[in-house]
């Protein structure tokens, strides 16, 4: 058998036992390669005679050929073996039902729902939206609200304290969003228009209290604000959220120490086999609380109560939610259900707005 002949059959049956195509490709290399054998051949052309051109010439070219044959058709082997490998792998029961894309099976938090359409209403008042740390100095939570030394909500069984600094004070978990209230009048000068919605704490838990919880005040400071500002104000609002076309109202006198006047407000409701419904009925129903900015607190801001007046309120952003979409306990709000959600979310899609309608 002549070298040409032996080289072949040896290249054939390497090409024959490579296992993968990663073998096949240094077998390749080693052949057809810049210094392959085969390479090695081609490049001996040039130094032989004419004679010898014409009978070498077409016998390495023909190994060429051949080798080059033999590897391509190994390659689609190889090739279509390690795709019947990976289909058998990867089969699909085409009988399971369809699962439903992202958009379909996801879910927004009646929380996050319920702040939306907040924002919705009163942006269209034109109402910006102001934003504080959920982290807070006792300072801004409770002394430049006019909370006097002593207060019972200032007490560890009400607050979640920080442990001590070294020099005696304590960070805080904010217990309202009011602190937000007295940084924007610390940092913006009148007119103030602004909502704060945001996480609050305090030691609480039961069917209608958790540790933390969604607040949303509003605060308005000019020169001629009034109670009947505020009055149209919150009509308009509960008329909006809980979309209908009217609602009674009523005010009661209460106490706050960051507002005076302070009122509490009671909406008409009915009361029906478990349902509450809103703009009918002989019942009423507490749900938020308001009043005119405290002069102390104005002062302690930088703002002289001759010049500025304002009024504020806030209520529970978890209690609204309960009441508009009829939920019975506050604590399935954070347990992470994923059946609750699906029940109670909304489509990711469904944006609330004044036009379209709130609800979906």
């Amino acid at each position: 058998m002549s070298d040409i002949a032996q080289q072949e059959n040896d290249l054939l049956i390497a090409i024959a036992s490579a296992k993968d195509e990663a073998g096949l490709e240094a077998v390749r290399v080693a052949a057809l390669g810049k210094s392959g054998s085969v390479s090695a051949l081609l490049k001996t052309l040039g130094a032989m005679t004419p004679d010898q051109r014409k009978v070498q010439g077409p016998a390495i070219n023909g190994l060429k050929d051949r080798v080059t044959a033999a590897i391509a058709a190994a390659k689609d082997a190889l090739g279509a073996a390690t795709l019947d490998a990976r289909l058998r792998t990867e089969t699909v029961d085409v009988t399971l039902p369809v699962r439903d894309a992202p958009v379909e099976a996801g879910r927004v938090h009646p929380i996050s729902q319920v702040t939306d359409e907040l924002t919705a209403i009163f942006a269209d008042m034109g109402f910006a939206v102001a934003e504080g740390p959920d982290i807070e100095t006792d300072d801004y939570n409770f002394t430049k609200l006019n909370f006097p030394e002593g207060h019972p909500a200032r007490e560890m069984h009400d607050t979640f304290y920080f442990s001590p600094k070294p020099d005696g004070s304590r960070l805080l978990l904010r217990t309202h969003t009011s602190p937000v209230q007295v940084r924007t009048m610390l940092t913006q000068k009148p007119p103030i228009r602004v909502i704060i919605p945001g996480r609050t704490y305090r030691s609480d838990s039961d069917q209608t209290h958790t540790p933390m919880f969604h607040q949303v005040e509003g605060l308005v400071i000019d020169k001629g604000s009034h109670l009947g500002h505020l009055k149209w104000i919150l009509e308009e609002f509960c008329k909006a959220f809980f979309e209908v076309d009217s609602v009674k109202m009523r005010f009661r006198p209460s106490f706050f120490p960051f507002t005076e006047p302070s009122l509490e407000v009671d909406i008409q409701c009915k009361r029906d086999k478990g349902e509450i419904r809103f703009g009918e009925g002989e019942d009423w129903l507490e749900i938020l609380g308001c009043g005119m900015v405290h002069p102390n607190v104005l002062r302690n801001c930088g703002l002289d109560p001759a010049e500025y007046q304002g009024f504020a309120w806030g209520l529970g952003i978890d209690r609204i939610a309960m009441l508009k979409y009829g939920m019975n306990d506050l604590r399935a709000f954070f347990e992470a259900d994923v059946r609750w959600l699906a029940h109670y979310g909304f489509r990711p899609l469904d944006f609330p707005t004044l036009a379209g309608g709130l609800s979906p």
